[in-house]
């Protein structure tokens, strides 16, 4: 049985984009509290299938697929720039394809301005009206505002006239950082990206037998499977270890182990695979918030997700990428890697920051690693001594030592020169997933 939180989710996804949503309504629609739909609506934006806006209210909007992330729904707008919807605003939950900022004379400015653009313009009245009849939104700057009858035109194409205190490169920069966290967000390999449905998938009932278990053993590879109750919310886990001298007629929920660790739609594949290493598991629960259970996600299907991901292309860089991509192999028989400081890597005084310096430290490491052909690995501790300031534009030289290496477990000691001087060094633990 579903609980209410779960109906109103449902219900919210089954409104028609643009539709307007409010807490009363939806407690009243609902027979619910005004604090469980307040809850819902909340996981609901946390989702992307609402925006909540000052002024306006909360707003169905498209569920934005991640191929399609970098483009803006125009109520994402109204919040990047703090904008007040001046008219269209049933128009709130389309999406923009780009924007076009007015510096330019009316007619060759238009040559440029297409449907589902976003025009950015000051105090040219002209301007707006012109481009709301192209099919294009207008953002206007400087805290100005519009005509009535430009108003009137923006409601009846459905197309919103924003108005924002900031200035037009002030929004474009805004508008352009906005893109940029979209476009690093589409990056993160998210569980719900990978995971195997529930229905592709095997799980035991805590009402079944050992001889059930024992059975789908003999047909899968992983044997490893979730249990769940009448309703199919997760109440354990089963392994070959669990039924090792028991009999067929045992029930699975006294050699089940209760309370297994699980993960969420939204856990990271990182995060997924720090956990199998540091609990020792191959397979792992994925469930709703309810603990209702959605699928499985393996060792093998995590490995093959970061695999994966190290071969994309990265379109919103993070420092991490930032400094990944500065690493150069010099020698992969004494594991020596290269690096040259950039601006994005220092802080306020002009030397390389601590961030940056522990992502050299731990991505050298982890090349070292592959070189090896140990595949992926995560840190377990490490400890790093600053001999002498890292100043910008250095030409660092790395020397990784691996000191022991186990099926399991890696040790290593790197060092960190500039022009033949120690300037840092770092003993580093990583715990290794293999498969």
């Amino acid at each position: 049985m579903t609980t209410k939180h779960e109906q109103i989710l449902a219900y919210i996804e089954k409104l028609p984009v643009g539709d307007k949503i409010s807490v009363r309504q939806i407690a009243k629609d609902l027979t619910v509290s005004e604090g469980t739909a307040y809850r819902a609506i909340k996981e609901a934006e946390t989702r992307r299938i609402v925006s909540t806006i000052e002024r306006v209210g909360t707003i169905r909007i498209e569920l934005k697929k991640k191929e399609n992330f970098e483009r803006l729904t125009y109520a994402e707008v109204v919040n990047i720039v703090d904008g007040q919807v001046l008219g269209g605003k049933t128009g709130l939950h389309k999406t923009l394809n780009k924007f076009v900022i007015g510096a330019m004379q009316l007619e060759d400015m238009m040559r440029y301005v297409e449907p589902s653009n976003l025009l950015i313009a000051g105090n040219r009245l002209k301007v707006h009206e012109t481009a709301l009849q192209a099919g294009a939104a207008v953002l206007v700057t400087g805290g100005f505002d519009v005509t009535e009858n430009t108003k009137r035109l923006a409601d009846e194409l459905e197309l919103p006239v924003i108005s924002t205190s900031y200035d037009t490169f002030t929004v474009a920069t805004m508008i352009n950082r906005a893109i940029d966290d979209q476009l690093i967000k589409k990056d993160v390999l998210l569980i719900e990206d990978i995971y195997v449905p529930l229905q592709e998938t095997s799980y035991l009932y805590a009402t079944d037998q050992v001889k059930q278990y024992r059975v789908l053993n003999n047909s899968t590879t992983h044997g490893v499977f979730p249990v769940v109750d009448a309703s199919k919310k997760l109440v354990g886990i089963i392994t070959a270890r669990d039924v090792i001298g028991k009999s067929n007629n045992e029930p699975i929920e006294k050699v089940m182990t209760k309370n297994p660790i699980s993960v969420t739609m939204k856990t990271s594949v990182s995060s997924a695979s720090h956990r199998m290493i540091w609990e020792g598991v191959d397979l792992l629960p994925v469930v709703r918030d309810t603990n209702y259970l959605e699928g499985v996600i393996s060792r093998q299907d995590v490995l093959k997700a970061l695999q994966a991901a190290a071969r994309q292309p990265q379109n919103g860089e993070t420092i991490d990428d930032i400094v990944k991509q500065q690493i150069k192999i010099i020698s992969t028989e004494d594991f020596i890697f290269e690096f040259v400081v950039t601006p994005q890597m220092t802080d306020h005084y002009g030397a390389m920051s601590n961030g940056a310096f522990t992502i050299l430290v731990t991505e050298t490491g982890a090349q070292t690693l592959k070189i090896r052909k140990r595949g992926e690995s995560v840190v377990e501790n490490m400890t790093i001594f600053y001999t002498k300031p890292i100043q910008l534009e250095s030409i660092l030289r790395i020397q990784a030592k691996v000191l022991e290496l186990s099926r399991k477990v890696a040790k290593m000691d790197i060092e960190i020169f500039n022009d033949k001087l120690l300037v840092g060094k770092a003993m580093v633990t990583y715990q290794l997933l293999e498969r």
